[in-house]
């Protein structure tokens, strides 16, 4: 019995400080400072399964007469960095990109069609799965722009996306994102209990 107490104990010990460990500055695989305005590639952790996230349209998901959203995939090759995005924090004022800090990511692809904001929000597609896409607002944090805000969290020495927005006073799912295969394998970037987390690292476009 005091075995199964003390396992708990540090368990939520654990839980304690993780959740309240303080906020600090996002590094890219260089080792220098995430910093706003700066294009960066995420690539994953684990190579030799795909390569960074890029931003593509899906005609299943669109139907062919749409070319709106973009939807947030992993490169099937691993040589391919994707496509390079921004951070922007809530607070714009700061520079330097921390983690457990609600934030924007938006892409910047020039050979589309899609008119739409190229900032990432959820966008609901099947039960309990939301996939990342374009069309989100940029900055104005709020109950309105609540899909739109995610947080870089850190992972041991490698780091992880979650959805947790604490922009407004309001209840709303909490989960780090992961891959959901779907549609002839593609791998799309997810908010969903179905998939485990997606470790990357941030490299400098």
């Amino acid at each position: 019995m005091k075995t199964s107490f003390l396992a708990f104990s540090i368990i939520f010990l654990a839980f304690i400080c993780k959740t309240f460990a303080a906020p600090e500055p996002v590094l890219d695989i260089s080792g220098k400072k995430v910093t706003t305005g700066v294009k960066y590639y995420i690539l994953p952790v684990i190579r030799g399964k795909g390569g960074g996230l890029t931003v593509v349209n899906e005609n299943n998901l669109n139907g062919n007469n749409n070319t709106c959203p973009l939807y947030v995939l992993q490169e099937k090759l691993e040589v391919k960095n994707g496509q390079a995005v921004t951070f922007t924090p809530y607070n714009a004022k700061k520079g330097v990109i921390l983690t457990s800090t609600d934030l924007n990511i938006k892409s910047y692809v020039t050979k589309t069609t899609c008119a739409q904001s190229q900032v990432w929000k959820l966008n609901k597609v099947l039960s309990g799965v939301w996939f990342l896409a374009t069309g989100g607002v940029e900055g104005n944090p709020g109950f309105d722009t609540i899909f739109n805000w995610f947080k870089i969290e850190k992972a041991d020495k490698d780091y992880v996306f979650s959805f947790c927005p604490s922009v407004c006073k309001c209840q709303t799912l909490c989960r780090e994102l992961g891959l959901y295969v779907y549609d002839h394998g593609k791998k799309h970037l997810a908010l969903s209990d179905q998939v485990p987390s997606f470790r990357v690292v941030f490299k400098r476009a």
